[in-house]
């Protein structure tokens, strides 16, 4: 079996201790879920389950950093798409790279196939919203109402890029 992993130290800026801590990019496990789910509670009003994150493991990634989940996503992939189901770093590691890197691998795994990846993203999340700009989506259309939260409901914005292009 291929090691779909990435190890990394990371010293590029010495006054902050998360970013010289070592994290690690790799398949999620039935272990992580905990960890996971607790993220996901922090971050989200309308969370995914257990059993939710249980059944995309085949297709989900854990962000390991000293040795505790710190973020995740969940990608699937169908013919020659795919769609950033899902994906959150810890509060405390947000705004430090890790979600681009988080995206950025998961991108590298998609299969040769893949030419599109598409995500949905609160019309609110404007950090996650320059994150998917920067990494080459573009807005292709909004869903009102999609998001639940906690005074109602919230729009989307549909995103997309092309794969084929840059994995190559």
């Amino acid at each position: 079996m291929a090691d779909h992993s990435l190890s990394v130290t990371d010293a590029s800026c010495s006054q902050n201790p998360v970013l010289t801590s070592h994290y690690v990019i790799r398949p999620m496990q039935p272990e992580d879920l905990d960890e996971v789910c607790a993220i996901e509670s922090s971050v989200s009003p309308s969370p995914w389950t257990a059993p939710q994150f249980a059944q995309s493991l085949q297709q989900a990634y854990s962000l390991v950093i000293d040795t505790q989940v710190r973020g995740y996503a969940v990608v699937a992939s169908m013919a020659d798409q795919a769609e950033l189901h899902n994906i959150a770093i810890h509060p405390d590691f947000q705004g430090q790279g890790f979600g681009r890197r988080l995206v950025e691998y998961s991108i590298e795994q998609l299969s040769g196939m893949i030419k599109n990846l598409y995500l949905e993203v609160r019309v609110s999340n404007i950090p996650a919203i320059r994150l998917y700009q920067q990494l080459g989506f573009e807005q292709l259309a909004e869903r009102r109402d999609y998001y639940q939260t906690l005074h109602g409901r919230e729009d989307a914005l549909i995103m997309g890029r092309q794969i084929d292009a840059v994995k190559d």
